[in-house]
């Protein structure tokens, strides 16, 4: 696992309607692909886009079956477990923005 990798649960999570979802790993690359730990904080992936700054919208590029965005606002901390389906990963771009909308989802400013 790596920081900007895109993931398919197989697993239905009650924050999502019971359903599975997509979700992109935004923990450093040191704990995502440290085998000792077993959870990694996780931004999830709507299909509905808002427009808000601390979302980053994806195309069918990255990997996923529509348009959709990443919600920064709503980190979550995942069991690398329940993350079991790669989907793609952001190219270089798509993470200065995800860093980006991170930053103003948690304050941290510019």
């Amino acid at each position: 696992m790596k920081r900007g990798e895109i993931y398919r649960t197989s697993q239905k999570i009650p924050e999502r309607g019971h359903k599975p979802g997509f979700y992109v790993i935004v923990s450093r690359n040191f704990i995502a692909s440290n085998q000792d730990v077993a959870t990694v904080i996780c931004a999830p992936v709507y299909t509905e886009i808002l427009g808000l700054r601390s979302e980053v919208v994806l195309d069918a590029n990255a990997g996923l079956p529509h348009i959709c965005a990443i919600r920064c606002d709503f980190l979550m901390l995942m069991f690398k477990k329940k993350l079991t389906h790669l989907a793609g990963s952001l190219p270089t771009h798509k993470v200065r923005e995800l860093d980006a909308a991170l930053r103003y989802a948690l304050e941290l400013g510019s």
